[in-house]
């Protein structure tokens, strides 16, 4: 069964629509771990149904490495991102795990994706769950 990680912060309402639209293309059939970098990011993704949460640096340092797919916000390969919530030691270990990324590109943090084009979140959601069929379908 595919392991995937679900990266947020701050009030986790990215993390949580992710979790939501996951659950609902594959119900049971990926587990899904809610890593928030606080306790409210980790709560709302738990509340779209993820299957197990984990809060904090070494929560995220630790899990990073034991799943199949990382998703979340461009911001989380980014040091001092989401209001400094995201730690030097998060962001080095989301970028240096071996494991595929999946990073929406939201300009939340001043730093525009060249060559993206700025599309609404539920555009952007969709792709995440296309490019998450795919990795479904290399799993069987």
């Amino acid at each position: 069964m595919l392991k995937i990680a679900v990266i947020d912060g701050q009030g986790g309402g990215i993390g949580s629509l992710i979790v939501k639209r996951l659950r609902e293309e594959f119900g049971d059939g990926i587990e899904i771990l809610a890593l928030g970098t606080n306790a409210t990011a980790t709560s709302a993704m738990m509340k779209s149904r993820a299957n197990k949460g984990a809060t904090g640096e070494n929560a995220i340092v630790w899990n990073v490495q034991r799943v199949n797919l990382i998703i979340g916000p461009l911001s989380i390969v980014l040091a001092h991102a989401m209001l400094g919530e995201l730690t030097p030691k998060m962001a080095e270990a989301i970028a240096s795990s071996d494991t595929k990324k999946l990073l929406l590109p939201l300009n939340q943090e001043g730093i525009d994706v060249v060559g993206v084009g700025k599309e609404p979140l539920p555009h952007i959601i969709e792709k995440v769950v296309e490019a998450v069929k795919h990795e479904v379908r290399k799993e069987k």
